[in-house]
């Protein structure tokens, strides 16, 4: 079995800004298996990630575009993106 995940996770608006890219390329751990655990991992990479995710409620999530709730699971390869509410208009 693999011990890390290779995703691509992507950050929208002002996420992006906090954590300071739009795109990176990770090797999560096996244990972030699902979204909320990436998430949980994410946070500890650095400031900016965790101010990123400081209102983990609001933020929005989809998996190789489908939007995912936090127990969505994940496997390699997959793009991430997070992202604030969309709002229409």
């Amino acid at each position: 079995m693999d011990e890390t995940l290779p995703l691509t996770v992507l950050y929208f608006a002002w996420l992006r800004e906090r954590v300071g890219v739009a795109e990176e390329r990770v090797a999560a751990p096996a244990s972030a298996r699902d979204v909320g655990a990436l998430v949980d991992w994410l946070i500890g990479r650095s400031a900016g990630h965790a101010a990123a995710f400081a209102r983990r409620d609001v933020v929005r999530c989809a998996v190789n575009q489908e939007f995912a709730a936090p127990e969505a699971a994940l496997h390699a390869g997959d793009e991430v993106a997070f992202f604030p509410p969309v709002t229409g208009g």
